[in-house]
């Protein structure tokens, strides 16, 4: 009915403004991701909007003066959605020195000594993405986190400051605790609630500051300029559009971010639909539960929803966890809100009518978070609905996985975290969690709702990576051969859903994007292989030819 009348609402709108010329799609292989027309020839759009799918002589015939665009013979599928992302977190790490992918120390040593021969004098040394995980291991097969003194002969007189790949632990210098007012040889300072000091055999900060204890140092980095946050959103946006995404869900955004990109809207530098999530609680939640309210909505940016975090991550034995970390006896990771906290805030949230996305993997984490939303759903009758779990893949109790679907809650998870913690996650986990770890197949199966996505920058952008993780459970290389615990493989029409339709749902977003159907926006993508046909091994070897954004090309194009 609302779909109806939003279509009824559109033709009346335009019905005394001149129509926009037809423009066909043709020559091509379209997976629609509409169950009732799930494959085409061609498609027929005006301005922002589809007109037509169907075969290529109906719509040619139907729209005889139609401009044509020619895909000869490549697939088209609906605009690509990332419903779990950082925009402005991509935008400023390809600012600062990329260490992802780094095999050992010695390369991230190198890698930060050619980027830093462009850095004025005193500047800070910054980058992100190192993972110890894999380094070599020692003597005693562990990986252990590095220390300051790694990094102290390269650099005894800049603050380094690298944050690891998941974004929940960073590593710093001798240079970067003294300007932090640090005494790199007095005892280490107590860590916040939720966060850990890493410390050497003397009691001395090592150099690695998990979660809440990297404010320690993180807050005496000089804030970047607003010239350098709206260059780094330019190309953020750029290299969203070049991997054929035309949605984000922006999890954790503050009113300065909003405003920025408001002002690209409006300058029309935007070409991408953000679903954007407020950073948990603070000024920017006041500000929208209270007299300022949220920023007007658009078919370009739209806030309704609020982030939470409740645990760290798995890579630094953040996870909060029921029982130990496998092989760490006696840790069980941390919990950022104490759970009478926490659902005093989800209830709050659900009254001001936003969705709540809080972020929890480990199985401790997930079982708060559950147990938050049950009682604040019963108190408050939940706000607008389709709550999410952000991530719920690293470890899931078997029990609390068929919690999901009876609370009506969206398990928002990364296919590619599975494919990168597979080496090392059963250590941490041992041989029975890791079967309640990245399950999306028990979560399809419970009757649960997927929307995909990647972490960026924690992950690599492009959805094609998620979608090849998600439909083979394998490395890049075809590691394992069978897959990773294979039996939770998903198929690639589920896979292709949830990185459009179901993300759409958990943008509340079905009816304007998410597939390609009459009425709907003109979101889509033009790639160099068919990612639904080709053998498994050759789905990585497909490009992006065009990223079409509500009719318009926001990266390459078709003649």
């Amino acid at each position: 009915m609302l779909r109806t009348l939003s279509l009824l609402l559109v033709l009346a709108a335009g019905a005394h403004a001149q129509p926009a010329p037809a423009t066909v799609l043709h020559n091509a292989r379209i997976y629609t991701v509409n169950p009732d027309q799930p494959t085409a020839e061609a498609l027929a759009f005006a301005g922002d909007r589809i007109l037509a799918v169907g075969t290529e002589d109906d719509l040619l015939e139907a729209y005889p003066d139609a401009r044509r665009l020619d895909a000869h013979g490549r697939t088209v599928v609906p605009g690509l959605i990332d419903a779990h992302a950082h925009l402005m977190g991509l935008g400023l790490a390809l600012l600062h020195a990329d260490l992802a992918g780094t095999t050992s120390k010695d390369e991230v040593l190198g890698r930060l000594t050619a980027f830093a021969e462009d850095l004025p004098e005193g500047a800070w040394l910054t980058g992100r993405g190192w993972d110890q995980n894999d380094w070599p291991a020692d003597e005693d097969g562990a990986h252990p986190f590095p220390t300051r003194a790694d990094l102290d002969a390269a650099f005894p007189e800049r603050p380094v400051w690298l944050t690891r790949v998941d974004g929940h632990a960073a590593w710093a210098n001798t240079a970067a605790l003294r300007a932090a007012g640090l005494d790199p040889d007095a005892p280490a300072p107590e860590a916040p609630e939720g966060g850990a000091v890493q410390t050497d055999a003397e009691g001395r900060p090592s150099g690695v500051f998990v979660d809440r204890a990297m404010d320690l140092v993180g807050q005496a980095i000089p804030e970047p300029s607003e010239a350098e946050m709206e260059e780094a959103l330019e190309r953020a946006l750029e290299v969203t559009a070049a991997h054929g995404l035309t949605g984000v869900h922006d999890a954790g955004a503050d009113l300065a971010t909003f405003r920025r990109y408001e002002r690209f809207v409006e300058a029309g530098r935007f070409p991408l639909r953000v679903y954007a999530m407020i950073d948990g609680p603070g000024a920017t939640f006041a500000h929208v539960c209270g007299e300022g309210g949220a920023p007007a909505s658009s078919d370009r940016l739209r806030v309704r929803s609020v982030k939470v975090y409740v645990d760290g991550a798995l890579g630094s034995r953040g996870a909060a966890l029921i029982d130990d970390y496998s092989d760490a006896p006696g840790e069980r990771g941390l919990l950022f809100m104490r759970p009478d906290s926490l659902q005093a805030f989800v209830a709050d949230a659900m009254r001001c009518g936003l969705q709540v996305n809080t972020h929890a993997i480990g199985d401790r984490g997930n079982r708060v978070v559950l147990d938050a939303y049950e009682a604040a759903l019963a108190e408050t009758g939940g706000g607008p609905g389709r709550h999410r779990i952000e991530h719920a893949q690293v470890v899931v109790a078997p029990d609390d996985i068929a919690r999901f679907a009876s609370l009506g809650v969206i398990a928002s998870m990364q296919p590619t975290h599975a494919t990168s913690d597979m080496p090392w996650a059963e250590t941490r986990l041992g041989p029975e969690r890791i079967r309640g770890a990245y399950a999306w197949r028990s979560f399809l199966e419970s009757g649960a709702r997927l929307a995909l996505g990647s972490d960026f920058p924690v992950e690599q952008v492009s959805p094609l990576l998620g979608f090849y993780a998600a439909v083979t459970r394998q490395d890049a290389d075809g590691q394992p051969p069978e897959g990773w615990y294979p039996e939770q493989v998903l198929t690639r029409e589920e896979a292709l859903r949830g990185f459009t339709l179901d993300a759409a749902y958990a943008g509340f977003m079905e009816d304007e994007v998410g597939s390609l159907e009459a009425g709907k926006r003109a979101d889509f993508v033009v790639l160099t292989r068919d990612i639904m046909r080709v053998p498994e091994a050759n789905i990585l070897g497909a490009e992006v030819v065009a990223t079409y954004l509500g009719g318009e090309a926001v990266f390459g194009g078709l003649d």
